[in-house]
């Protein structure tokens, strides 16, 4: 076997390192061209984004410039009157919601036979809601008591307690009752209901 080159030039492989260098370039003129594609796009939506937020910012100048005039144009004394006038058209509202037929029929449905109901105070709590006074006459303090377990039966009312009590000259119980009675509630007024 022989080993030596009787070549006068030696032939060397240079067509595949050609090939390779010529990949390459084009390799990094590509990554060179998606490179430069998107500085120009990021640059461009920076140059958007940067407007936007001045006018934003702008805007927001404006509107808080435009609150504070509003803030220095109202005048606390007006606001004081319009929420006095509100609350008051709202307790009227409630008063006119409030229906005397409904508690009165609620009232003859859970009104034991002993006792009798001689005066009734609606106020409105605002915590509360509706609070009812309640003045009876009984014969015993058991009657009031089944009366204010059949008022909270109904579950219309709420937290019946007796005020105060005393005696009169005829020798009955006179009782001041208070509870809480919600308009509509579960039981519609069934037992004395109807006319």
């Amino acid at each position: 076997m022989i080993t030596t080159n009787l070549s006068t030039r030696p032939f060397y492989n240079e067509r595949a390192v050609g090939l390779g260098l010529l990949a390459a370039a084009v390799l990094v003129a590509a990554f060179s061209v998606y490179n430069v594609t998107r500085v120009v796009q990021l640059s461009r939506s920076d140059t958007q984004l940067a407007t936007r937020a001045a006018r934003d910012e702008a805007r927001a100048r404006d509107l808080r410039a435009s609150a504070a005039r509003l803030r220095a144009s109202v005048d606390p004394k007006a606001i004081d009157v319009a929420s006095r006038e509100a609350r008051l058209a709202n307790d009227l509202i409630d008063r006119r919601i409030f229906s005397w037929t409904e508690l009165f029929n609620r009232l003859e449905a859970t009104l034991p036979d002993q006792v009798r109901i001689t005066s009734i105070h609606p106020t409105i709590d605002p915590k509360r809601g509706i609070v009812l006074t309640i003045t009876v006459i009984a014969h015993t303090v058991e009657s009031v008591n089944q009366f204010m377990e059949s008022l909270e039966a109904t579950k219309a009312f709420a937290s019946p307690l007796s005020r105060d009590e005393q005696v009169d000259e005829q020798g009955l119980l006179e009782a001041t009752l208070e509870a809480i009675y919600t308009p509509g509630s579960s039981h519609a007024a069934s037992g004395g209901g109807t006319p």
